[in-house]
């Protein structure tokens, strides 16, 4: 009989006020007896809703049955099916509005917590088991993977299980893209991503770091003189937008990107041991409302600020991050400045930025997006003492790659386009996803775009 407690289990994490101080992984994970008591929630419903939020169509009820009889290792066999980086989804997916959002369960009680047993399954499988990779055998073609992240990551390894041989190129010194660089590692711990990463290496994947495609080599040449078949894009959106207000240039005003870049991938919580340090004061603002500024504000937080402030101009209701990632922020001390949105920076005789004045916004009609257009009040305005600026607010892809590839189809956003369903480009034998197609969105979204585009190169291919 299934379980019909009303409630997940809650997940097990560190104290709000010790963990902000740390870089250690917020939540601790299920134990076995949580995992099965969880997994007994499941309904195993015959036509299986769940698996219409899942960009990557894990099985989901069949995984969970394994965990259910205490087939762990049966459960994370059935996910590697169709996933391959289950521990770092399990982890950072936005579950609650996707395959969790589906479950029966959650129509008048919570979701059965899929994200959480996943993550449990991925966690007991690295623990206790050895992993034996088999290359497969080659198929005598080769297909070049442009980016490390999660949309690269997963056609490379969909297409080196095909017996594709397969290299990806990725402009950082370490293979992981935003995995490594953009989250933090009190929410997604880089041992675990360099795991998965060198499982793929095991399947024969080459990872050549530091090789700037656009650059160091041309997409054209991949395809022209070096004897690459097919070339897959998945370079992300890397290329930070700013506010364009008076003084942005001043000293402390950092892009989230490189003020995640220099904490995570560069190890700055870890000065002086590593030679990164990164300066935040006494008080740092955090421009935007997304999962991104979320990170930046905890880590500025950890890194020592004593006021660490989200501004965003719309209210709670309208925050683009996760809920989870809301109240946990909330729960280290966050101050959340809603409905307010900066005008200037103002510096000091030295060029630091010391102060920011911010206008109240009040929510007026929908626009486009179908969200509360924020209007400012006038005469509302207010000077904020603050020592940095983390500027939140969104990416796009570098236009490296659409400058110097020939007949490279882009749209106004400077995103690459490519058929939804496929990848496939303007570009003969080019194929594209993730981010630098649909701008910044979620890892599972960008590993479903890979997924894809390596069925379809395996069909075009094989033809």
């Amino acid at each position: 009989m299934p379980n019909m407690r009303a409630d997940k289990n809650p997940m097990p994490e560190q104290a709000p006020d010790v963990r902000n101080k740390n870089f250690l992984e917020v939540t601790t994970g299920y134990t076995e007896e949580m995992a099965r008591d969880e997994a007994d929630r499941c309904l195993n419903c015959k036509n299986k809703p769940c698996m219409n939020g899942c960009p990557v169509s894990v099985k989901i009820p069949e995984f969970i049955s394994f965990i259910k009889t205490g087939d762990f290792e049966g459960a994370y066999q059935k996910i590697k099916e169709t996933n391959a980086l289950p521990a770092v989804c399990g982890r950072v997916c936005p579950q609650e509005t996707q395959c969790e959002s589906k479950c029966v369960r959650g129509i008048k009680n919570d979701p059965v917590g899929i994200g959480r047993l996943e993550r449990f399954v991925a966690d007991w499988h690295m623990a206790n088991v050895e992993e034996k990779i088999e290359k497969p055998k080659p198929n005598g073609k080769k297909v070049a993977v442009v980016g490390s992240g999660p949309s690269g990551l997963t056609a490379a390894g969909d297409l080196a299980k095909r017996g594709y041989s397969v290299t990806v190129y990725e402009a950082f010194h370490t293979a992981g893209g935003v995995l490594m660089y953009g989250i933090p590692e009190f929410r997604l711990p880089k041992d675990i991503v360099q795991k998965e990463i060198a499982n793929l290496k095991a399947m024969g994947v080459d990872i050549q770091t530091n090789v700037i495609i656009g650059k160091t080599i041309m997409v054209d040449e991949l395809l022209d003189d070096m004897g690459y078949d097919a070339v897959y894009i998945g370079s992300g959106a890397g290329l930070p937008s700013f506010m364009g207000i008076e003084g942005e240039s001043l000293n402390g005003v950092y892009s989230a990107n490189e003020f995640l870049t220099r904490i995570n991938l560069m190890k700055g919580y870890k000065f002086p041991e590593y030679d990164t340090p990164v300066y935040v004061g006494k008080n740092v603002a955090v421009l935007g409302g997304g999962n991104v500024a979320m990170d930046a504000a905890r880590s500025a937080k950890r890194l020592g600020a004593e006021n660490v402030y989200i501004v965003y101009r719309r209210g709670k209701q309208e925050l683009p991050a996760r809920a989870e990632e809301v109240e946990h922020a909330e729960q280290e001390g966050i101050v959340f400045k809603l409905l307010q949105n900066p005008t200037r920076f103002i510096g000091d005789e030295n060029g630091w930025v010391k102060q920011m004045e911010v206008i109240h916004m009040e929510l007026g009609e929908p626009d486009a997006s179908g969200r509360r257009r924020p209007v400012p009040v006038e005469g509302s305005e207010e000077i904020l003492d603050i020592d940095t600026v983390v500027v939140s607010i969104g990416q796009t892809p570098n236009p490296l790659i659409r400058k110097t590839t020939k007949g490279l189809e882009t749209n106004r956003h400077g995103c690459i386009v490519a058929d939804e369903a496929t990848g496939k480009t303007s570009r003969e034998h080019v194929y594209a996803g993730g981010d630098v197609v649909t701008g910044a969105a979620t890892v599972i979204l960008a590993m479903g775009a890979g997924k894809a585009a390596a069925e379809a190169i395996d069909k075009e291919l094989s033809e």
